[in-house]
């Protein structure tokens, strides 16, 4: 019986050892075109605020974690389809998203904003009646131009797949105004002088790593991040990526309950 016994005992083992291996790869979905977010390097590697925060939660639970980059709509298909664990690309906690998703503790507090060309002669929203405001379509500052068309007066609300041509057209005047997140608008132009931020648009958003729908990782994850605010590597992120004098709001410094908030 000891003979039958052991050999059970350690293809037992075994079985749980290769299930525990691929319970702990995290496969992360990034938009790698955001900077300070996520962006790939010409080398091919992945670099920015989240990946940073990823790559700290992995070495914290013990996964491997394997990025794939992808365009921003991908990601909520990829994580539905449980193609992925999880999803990156500053993306906001929504009451509409949680249907679907489930998503970790917040970690940064985001407004949107409304940049132009500096020659373009808008001052804020109030300039925009009759205007093309550029978006990233799927984004919350898609939604925002969406629910509010009517208020300012936006000619057209214009879809873009990536930032960078969204930013672009609107530096060119095929747009006459961009809305998006604040942080990733003000990062672009330290090395595009003739662009500006003409208004900032409170939202309340917080952003989160998006994961799929009740991931029996999503607690684990989640708790790494309350152990980074904690410890202070959170905030030394931050100024990383956003400065020394750029101040954190709450959700970066504040341990968090999972979503969602009222």
């Amino acid at each position: 019986m000891n003979a039958f016994i052991k050999p059970l005992g350690l293809a037992l083992a075994l079985s749980l050892g290769a299930g525990w291996a691929a319970a702990q790869t995290l496969t992360v979905g990034a938009y790698a075109a955001n900077p300070p977010w996520e962006v790939k390097t010409p080398e091919g590697t992945f670099e920015g605020f989240e990946i940073d925060l990823v790559n700290e939660i992995g070495k914290r639970i013990g996964a491997e974690v394997v990025f794939e980059d992808m365009g921003f709509q991908a990601l909520f298909a990829a994580t539905s389809s449980k193609r992925i664990d999880a999803a990156i690309s500053s993306i906001t906690i929504t009451d509409e998203r949680l249907q679907s998703q489930s998503f970790t503790q917040a970690y940064y507090d985001a407004d949107l904003a409304l940049a132009t060309n500096k020659d373009s002669g808008i001052g804020g929203l109030a300039d925009m009646e009759g205007k093309v405001v550029a978006v990233l379509s799927s984004s919350t500052g898609d939604i925002w131009a969406k629910a509010n068309q009517a208020t300012y007066g936006f000619a057209e609300v214009k879809g873009y797949n990536n930032q960078q041509d969204m930013i672009l057209d609107t530096q060119l005047g095929r747009a006459d105004g961009a809305v998006s997140d604040i942080t990733g608008l003000e990062f672009s132009f330290r090395n595009m002088p003739q662009m500006t931020v003409v208004d900032r648009i409170p939202s309340g958003d917080k952003y989160a790593i998006m994961m799929t729908k009740d991931h029996p990782m999503l607690g684990e994850v989640s708790d790494a991040i309350s152990a980074i605010k904690e410890d202070g590597t959170m905030t030394a992120f931050y100024a990383k990526w956003f400065g020394e004098a750029s101040e954190p709001g709450p959700a970066t410094t504040t341990v968090l309950g999972l979503p969602p908030y009222n």
